[in-house]
């Protein structure tokens, strides 16, 4: 089912789902006339996307609000701190073209702190799926959530078939393994997942994970990896100021669990745009290259 069908069933059954746009119909073109009054589309006005947003779930409705996911977190940031973090409002965030999906576009659509930004509002919860169907399967459960959540929306196709059964703040254990685990979250699980079979065929065992539920986290996903193997990679398209990379060193010094772990990110700078496959080839994040970079950083680790 696609996320347009899927959302419009939704809100069938739950009279008090409303969707919203800040002028972005691209996934949700069919929902205007399925809805009626029920679909609200703001225009290029984010900050006025999260204040309507912020009034309607005052009066009891479950707003979904779509935009560019850069500007849905940067433009109207102090509004979605205020007006639905501290009021604690039931408001579903929808970023569209998230990190490098945003592929031909440059650094002012290029939402690579959008993580950093909603995790770090008190009560926000963070949402980051591995694909489509990934997409699909946590939408019901986040809308029936009283809390605020961020979503990256994500439309790649399915390379895995996804447990079923989506709770939040449950990682999924995708593939076992002994010697590297590798943690991912978003657009990059593709890659992750070519990856681990791409180290399978040196004799690399990796364990795959899909960090899907960014806050709230699954520490105990994030210990056992540790633990079971002998590195953590984290990859992520996003700052490494913030994101997954920060969770899970949050994560082992709270929980006082020794390990080494090797982040895989944009680091500290936007990417050159281009075409998706090139823009991943540059980034050397495809699936060959994210695999040969852990095994470089396996051998790093055993010399020392």
């Amino acid at each position: 089912m696609d996320y347009e069908t899927l959302l419009g069933d939704l809100a069938d059954r739950e009279p008090r789902v409303v969707v919203l746009t800040a002028e972005n119909r691209a996934p949700i073109r069919g929902l205007p006339q399925r809805l009626g009054g029920r679909f609200v589309d703001v225009g290029i006005a984010e900050q006025t996307l999260i204040g309507m947003s912020a009034g309607l779930a005052l009066r009891g409705r479950v707003p979904v609000a779509h935009a560019l996911a850069t500007f849905l977190t940067l433009r109207p940031f102090e509004f979605i701190r205020t007006d639905v973090g501290v009021a604690h409002l039931p408001v579903k965030l929808v970023g569209y073209v998230p990190g490098v999906l945003s592929e031909a576009n440059g650094p002012t659509h290029q939402a690579l702190e959008d993580v950093s930004l909603m995790r770090g509002i008190p009560g926000m919860r963070v949402f980051s799926p591995a694909d489509h169907e990934d997409l699909c399967l946590g939408l019901p459960v986040i809308l029936k959530d009283a809390a605020p959540w961020y979503i990256r929306y994500l439309d790649r196709p399915a390379v895995v078939r996804h447990d079923a059964e989506f709770q939040i703040g449950r990682a999924e254990l995708v593939r076992e393994g002994t010697d590297v685990a590798i943690l991912v979250h978003g657009a990059l699980f593709t890659e992750a997942h070519e990856a681990t079979g791409r180290l399978a065929e040196t004799g690399v065992s990796a364990r795959l994970v899909n960090m899907r539920s960014l806050k709230p986290v699954d520490e105990e996903a994030i210990v056992a990896s540790a633990r079971g193997t002998r590195l953590l990679v984290t990859v992520e398209d996003h700052f490494l100021t913030g994101g997954l990379a920060s969770i899970v060193s949050e994560v082992l010094v709270r929980r006082g669990v020794r390990a080494r772990l090797h982040p895989i990110s944009l680091g500290d700078r936007w990417f050159r745009p281009a075409r998706l496959h090139d823009v991943l080839d540059t980034e050397r994040l495809l699936g060959p290259q994210l695999a040969a970079r852990i095994v470089a950083a396996l051998e790093e680790h055993h010399a020392h």
